[in-house]
């Protein structure tokens, strides 16, 4: 796969008006043909690998709250990336996940091309998948670059997209406690 992005890269400079020799472009092609395996890794990960067993037993039932997971995603429409904050509220049910687990399935599905709306999906399904969850919540809040450095170009846009499940969708109590939770 590296060389054939490489080669991509190669074309890409070129075809934008570029010399491929000129020496600060040299190297460039092999540094953005490794950029972009480490940008989309999650083509080539597994929710099973990612959360390696990492769920454990536990007699907790209330309201779980990892706030403020930093993710980095690459819209699907532009190629441009985006940038933001997950958070991720459960309610268990007979079993935990391991706190830095949150953060890679986070990162796995962020490092696919993406729209948010289908990020904050699959991060909230993988969790419920996971857990076994009674309910789960995830609220993504990004900036994207497709809409601040082309298009419109409007910089203090942000996008705010959340998905409930279980309990957090049929329950207006429970969804309200973990919105509010989020308010600083």
């Amino acid at each position: 796969m590296h060389e054939e992005l490489k080669s991509s890269f190669q074309q890409i400079i070129s075809a934008v008006g570029e010399d491929k020799d000129r020496e600060g472009l040299l190297d460039t092609p092999k540094r953005a043909a490794k950029a972009m395996e480490y940008l989309t890794q999650g083509y080539r990960q597994e929710l099973s690998d990612v959360t390696n067993n990492a769920v454990f037993s536990s007699d907790a039932d209330d309201m779980v709250l990892i706030q403020d997971i930093e993710l980095y995603s690459m819209c699907e429409h532009h190629l441009l990336p985006f940038v933001g904050r997950a958070h991720i509220a459960y309610i268990p049910n007979g079993k935990v996940l391991g706190l830095s687990k949150f953060a890679r399935i986070v990162d796995m599905y962020a490092r696919r091309f993406q729209i948010q709306e289908q990020l904050t999906h699959q991060i909230a399904k993988a969790v419920e998948e996971v857990t076994g969850a009674r309910g789960v919540g995830v609220v993504i809040e990004a900036k994207h670059m497709c809409m601040m450095m082309r298009g419109v170009e409007k910089q203090n846009s942000q996008m705010r997209t959340s998905v409930m499940l279980g309990n957090f969708r049929e329950d207006a109590k429970t969804r309200n406690e973990f919105l509010q939770l989020l308010k600083r």
